[in-house]
């Protein structure tokens, strides 16, 4: 830990949000200690699918999804489960999430996810140009595809929305339509939709680490630190960690999954809670990928990481102390060789996460509610990657006291008193 006990501002997370945080502090002139529990990068940042899903503007809480999620929650390997053991603890999110999925609620939900969406691509282009981190993104586009006609046209509601809020796709109605995008496909799906303003990072990790050592390199202290408390003067915010105790002008809570511990310090119940996901990384994975595929009907995709394939993805919801099922990433990657014939998925390396998540899909970027010094930054779901460099520019706009480049009140955590 460093010897120095006060600071400007402590950012709390050293995933890809708390990093991109004290990049957008470090670059308005402030003074940033990071620290987290653990090394940088070793929650959600570290294996997950390298997506920036800019065009993913739907809310998992869409209106009739609780009709469709008994069926889902019957299956215990299916896209969406909730541990037997784990569902009274979770009845109250799940009663919110449902309430979030209310056709009064839903246009304005959307609305601030595709607002987020606008801001993050836009940042992350600047993010890229500031850190010369062109060399580790691929442009390579999605493809969304979908098992007959019938499940396509289930899906028409997504299309319209992405076409309401800006975002270019191709439909595309055939196999042979879709081999010319990407070959090798199962002939079973007829039908897909191609974004191809998507991108993909090369891997999650190498580009956590590059924001790292450019933060670094500019002066920026990362330390070690289980943050357990906060408690709010005056002038100064105390951080009261396993380790030592700081106190920090400011302090920024993005420690993802486990950031629901800080805010209740402070008073806040943030109704937060674990989509754990799972995917396996297939190193010589014997298949040409040549664009992100989103396979929409089972909650799992495939992405090329490095110099192989990653297969992940479903929601388990089961906190964080239960051990891994690695039933549901076998599922996953059984799957993914039957839809993608010549994949090689008999080896690879598996990995669980944990992603911070709130029933209404929105993440909480803003001030706490009884100190201004204090900004919260979490509960991304599965879009941290995505939304990191523009929840930084919000996070930078709250701190400096400037306009916020978007309405940030969708994302107050005042929205959950």
């Amino acid at each position: 830990m460093t010897d120095q006990s006060d600071h400007d501002v402590i950012v709390i997370g050293a995933g890809v949000i708390g990093v991109s945080i004290a990049l957008a502090l470090q670059e308005a002139g402030r003074d940033v200690l990071l620290v987290d529990r653990s090394a940088p990068g070793n929650g959600a940042s570290f294996a997950n699918a390298g997506a920036f899903a800019f065009s993913d503007i739907v809310p998992l809480a869409t209106p009739g999804i609780i009709r469709a999620a008994p069926r889902w929650l019957a299956d215990p390997l299916g896209p969406l489960s909730v541990d037997p053991s784990y569902v009274f603890a979770i009845a109250p999110w799940l009663l919110r999430f449902w309430r979030a999925s209310w056709k009064d609620r839903f246009p304005r939900l959307i609305e601030a996810q595709a607002a987020l969406m606008e801001l993050s691509r836009a940042a992350l282009e600047r993010q890229v140009a500031d850190t010369s981190g062109e060399h580790l993104l691929q442009r390579e586009g999605q493809l969304r595809v979908y098992q007959g006609a019938r499940r396509f046209e289930r899906s028409r509601s997504y299309w319209h929305a992405c076409r309401q809020y800006g975002i270019r796709f191709d439909l595309l109605e055939s196999p042979a339509e879709i081999a010319e995008l990407q070959p090798g496909l199962s002939s079973e799906f007829t039908h897909a939709g191609y974004t191809p303003d998507w991108i993909n990072t090369r891997d999650p990790m190498l580009w956590l680490e590059h924001l790292l050592s450019v933060f670094r390199a500019r002066g920026g202290v990362v330390d070690r630190l289980d943050a357990r408390a906060l408690q709010a003067g005056d002038e100064r915010i105390t951080l009261h960690g396993a380790e030592a105790t700081l106190s920090a002008g400011h302090v920024i809570v993005a420690a993802g999954a486990w950031s629901r511990t800080l805010a209740m310090s402070l008073g806040d119940r943030i109704p937060l809670e674990t989509e754990r996901g799972y995917n396996t990384t297939i190193r010589q994975a014997g298949f040409d990928l040549r664009t992100h595929i989103t396979f929409a009907d089972h909650g799992f995709v495939a992405s090329r990481i490095q110099d192989g394939v990653r297969v992940g993805g479903a929601v388990e919801l089961a906190g964080l102390v239960r051990p891994p099922n690695f039933k549901r990433a076998k599922i996953l990657r059984d799957k993914a060789s039957a839809f993608m014939p010549g994949l090689d998925a008999s080896r690879g390396r598996e990995w669980m996460g944990f992603r911070p998540s709130l029933p209404d899909s929105l993440p909480v970027i803003g001030h706490a509610r009884r100190t201004d010094r204090v900004v919260y930054a979490f509960g991304h779901g599965h879009l941290g990657l995505t939304q990191a460099a523009g929840t930084a520019e919000l996070v930078q706009a709250l701190i400096c006291g400037v306009t916020p480049p978007l309405d940030a009140a969708p994302f107050s955590a005042r929205r959950f008193t």
